[in-house]
């Protein structure tokens, strides 16, 4: 698979490759380090690996220090003692560690760590989701610029023909309506022309959106890698790899541990206790201590008799979503399932398109010539010049799109297979992010001070310096260079 990126291509469409261009890896080495979409489910799968310390945290000691200050106002009756009203200075330290909680912890944390392992395939998902639609507004804008290339070229040359018909009319080879017909095709293609630039800013625009740049010079891109042979050898693949399968099946999992989790609130908790108190007293008459210690350790044991029915609830509640989170494993697997033989499929189907478009094209450009000829001894009208024309730039617009179509679908199966990500491809823009790494360094913690700064976004904006408003960016939004 990491040949995909990795070598040079051949043109894949019927325009020529600039010398010095962006590449497709070039354009996917920059998603990937500064799309929005991808940085923020990073950022989500880094929430997640908090839940694990979270969960842990239960089952460790916690010590907590209390401390006051009291003085009484006033007393009266059996209360006025007649001593010093204060103030009395107090303090205590507790300590509890949990011995016993049902197993409410240790499937508590296993539940998180699979929720973690849930994030990761979900991380791996939104990368193939992204960059199959990098690849797609790529291969769009490649599109896009051939078939206004196409209509340009194609305005130039009904413009030749119109003029040479106006000279034929002016000595009576051609009739008006000959002058007519070639002024609408021409003023048609016009407007076709427009619509194709108005089809190739918005896929610019889109470009821009996803991969974070404005598209320059584009190469063509590298060949896809061998695919499978079938629609049932890339379905089996598919059930195997996909990570949104991989993703909902360790949720379904989590949901199940839930279950064990909220049944331990049925049984006792222990913990084991140790605190110590100081107490000082201010103005006490002489020959009096005024200050004294205290020390305890125990063992407390909570037994839950009755609470209104509350733990059968929450089973209930947490049994329910495990089988929501089951159903869903099932529609899961029924997508994949029809996205990966849709895909092929397209795939399939696209490259039959190619062969019959390039037949097709050859055969247009015979036909012209032939028109052409034929016009020049009179069997043939202008119109029919013009109509042969027309049929030779739809066979080369449909050829372009084709290819075009048939690289997306191809992309498309690979994400399919799981095999769209960014180990999958190669990329060589600099280290590859590492879920684990986050992960090994919060899971464990033990401090309660630790924390992180504030978050500095990784993504690049595409606003220009011409488009930025007086007032600057949105409060919070840091502007990197682009």
């Amino acid at each position: 698979m990491s040949r995909l990126l990795a070598c040079c291509a051949t043109a894949a469409l019927v325009i020529a490759s600039p010398a010095v261009a962006d590449t497709l890896r070039d354009a996917l080495v920059s998603t990937y380090r500064t799309n929005p979409t991808l940085n923020a489910q990073r950022e989500s799968l880094r929430s997640t690996d908090a839940n694990v310390a979270i969960a842990r945290s239960a089952g460790r000691p916690a010590v907590s220090g209390v401390v006051g200050v009291n003085r009484d106002l006033t007393r009266s009756g059996i209360l006025d003692t007649g001593g010093s009203k204060g103030p009395t200075i107090s303090g205590g330290v507790d300590l509890s560690v949990p011995l016993f909680s049902g197993g409410r912890v240790k499937n508590s944390i296993a539940a998180a760590r699979t929720r973690v392992e849930a994030g990761r395939a979900t991380l791996r998902a939104v990368e193939g989701d992204v960059f199959t639609d990098a690849v797609s507004a790529y291969m769009d804008v490649i599109r896009d610029r051939a078939i206004v290339e196409l209509n340009d070229n194609q305005i130039r040359v009904l413009s030749t023909n119109l003029e040479a018909t106006r000279d034929r009319f002016q000595i009576g080879d051609v009739t008006r309506t000959d002058v007519a017909q070639s002024e609408s095709r021409l003023s048609l293609q016009r407007a076709q022309l427009a619509n194709a630039q108005s089809r190739l800013a918005a896929s610019e625009e889109n470009y821009r959106r996803i991969i974070g740049r404005a598209p320059g010079a584009l190469a063509s891109p590298p060949p896809l890698p061998p695919l499978p042979a079938s629609a049932d050898e890339a379905v089996r693949i598919a059930i195997a790899q996909n990570p949104d399968i991989i993703a909902i099946v360790r949720q379904a999992e989590a949901a199940g541990l839930d279950v064990r989790t909220v049944r331990a609130d049925r049984l006792p908790t222990v913990s084991g206790t140790l605190s110590g108190d100081y107490l000082n007293r201010t103005n006490v008459p002489n020959g009096l201590p005024n200050s004294g210690t205290q020390t305890s350790i125990g063992i407390n044991t909570r037994i839950p008799l009755y609470q209104g029915g509350l733990p059968a609830a929450r089973i209930r509640q947490a049994q329910a979503i495990e089988g929501q989170t089951l159903e869903q494993v099932i529609g899961t697997e029924r997508l994949v399932v029809a996205n990966t033989r849709s895909a092929f499929a397209a795939y399939q189907a696209t490259q039959r398109a190619i062969s019959a478009n390039d037949v097709a094209v050859q055969a247009a450009t015979l036909a012209l010539e032939g028109a052409r000829a034929e016009r020049s001894v009179g069997t043939r009208t202008v119109l029919d010049v013009l109509n042969a024309e027309q049929e030779l730039l739809n066979a080369q617009v449909q050829t372009v799109s084709a290819r075009r179509d048939a690289y997306v679908a191809g992309f498309q199966l690979l994400n399919a297979l799981g095999q769209a990500e960014a180990d999958d491809l190669g990329l060589d823009g600099g280290p590859l992010y590492d879920p684990l790494g986050n992960y090994r360094r919060v899971s464990g913690s033990w401090n309660d001070w630790a924390g992180e700064g504030r978050h500095t976004p990784q993504s690049t904006r595409t606003v220009t310096s011409s488009e930025t408003p007086v007032a600057g960016p949105p409060e919070g939004v840091t502007t990197r260079p682009r």
